[in-house]
């Protein structure tokens, strides 16, 4: 799966991470949904930092779709509220 994070470029993750980022994204969800400011960005870091050492960095000039788009590290709660579904951000595969 291709995934952006928006303002850094894109990485290619494979499959097999998405178990362990869907643990951190469930955390983050409850965190959202309670306004815990600071477990949000606890956690929505450590999501990021996770992605960025699991996933394989795109080269800058790909064009590759990205089939899931994670805000900037800088993304307040409420706007990382705005861009959550029921699952949270990462969907669950399948």
């Amino acid at each position: 799966m291709i995934v952006r994070i928006m303002g850094e470029g894109q990485v290619r993750l494979a499959d097999r991470h998405f178990a362990e980022l869907n643990a951190l994204d469930d955390e983050l969800l409850a965190e959202v949904r309670d306004g815990d400011g600071e477990g949000f960005r606890r956690t929505f870091h450590a999501l990021l930092a996770k992605v960025r050492e699991l996933g394989e960095p795109l080269p800058d000039d790909a064009l590759e779709p990205s089939e899931l788009i994670l805000p900037a590290a800088e993304a307040t709660l409420d706007e990382v509220r705005a861009m959550l579904n029921d699952e949270g951000l990462i969907p669950s595969p399948g």
